[in-house]
């Protein structure tokens, strides 16, 4: 057995509280799988096969609607989990096409095995349920955005939760940490590319930020603040 995918797996934060006996079966059976950027993992609507788990890199999980408008899922680092919930599904299809965003390595666990783990450990089938009750609830709150909120409070919500700096810091502004397209941007919030850069175009003549490049430096934080809602 490889010892390096035990540890991967205890720094999985699904199963960081497993007993190592857990553990070590769930290496037995983990087949690692390499990706380059922009590389898919797994097809939106195909049969699912594996359940995934992150060991290096970063990849993102997003859902595309017939017109090909992108939405983001989730963007998962090391210790992330994929494709846990169809497994458990009468159907057993990936909810998501997934993607490697940089140099990845995964580790896959075929889903028969996957099933037969969680039947013979209590302990696995508790986590899961929480990672279950964990996910509802994140869905629930993105249901609440793209029902409830407007673009520009989106918008101004991923500004804020994307910034490095603090409110009353000496300059007054905080920096976009990554250097996010409007595609990308767009993906993130449910909308399109069109709207995100018409957004921010008024928020830039509203003095709440400025645009260099990719960068976005914003200005008057508590102006963001007020249009997230916050």
């Amino acid at each position: 057995m490889d010892e390096q995918t035990v540890q991967i797996l205890q720094r999985t934060p699904l199963f960081s509280g497993l007993p190592e006996r857990v553990l070590r079966r769930l290496a037995e059976v983990a087949l690692r799988r390499e990706y380059a950027p922009g590389e898919m993992v797994i097809l939106e609507g195909e049969p699912c096969q594996y359940v995934y788990f992150v060991a290096e890199g970063e990849v993102r999980a997003i859902r595309t609607s017939p017109d090909g408008r992108e939405q983001v899922l989730a963007q998962l680092g090391p210790g992330g989990a994929l494709n846990i919930v169809p497994p458990f599904l009468p159907r057993k299809v990936n909810h998501a096409t997934v993607q490697a965003l940089t140099p990845a390595v995964l580790y896959a666990v075929p889903v028969a095995d996957f099933l037969r783990l969680v039947e013979e450990s209590p302990e696995l089938a508790r986590v899961l349920l929480a990672d279950f009750a964990r996910r509802l609830d994140r869905l629930s709150r993105l249901v609440e955005d793209l029902s409830l909120r407007t673009v520009r409070a989106r918008l101004a919500r991923f500004l804020l939760e994307h910034t490095e700096g603090e409110k009353g810091a000496e300059t007054g502004a905080a920096t976009v940490v990554r250097r996010w397209t409007q595609e990308e941007i767009a993906a993130q919030i449910g909308t399109v590319r069109e709207v995100v850069a018409r957004t921010l175009r008024a928020f830039a003549e509203a003095g709440l930020l400025k645009i260099e490049g990719h960068r976005i430096i914003l200005l008057d934080r508590e102006g963001v603040e007020a249009e997230a809602g916050e």
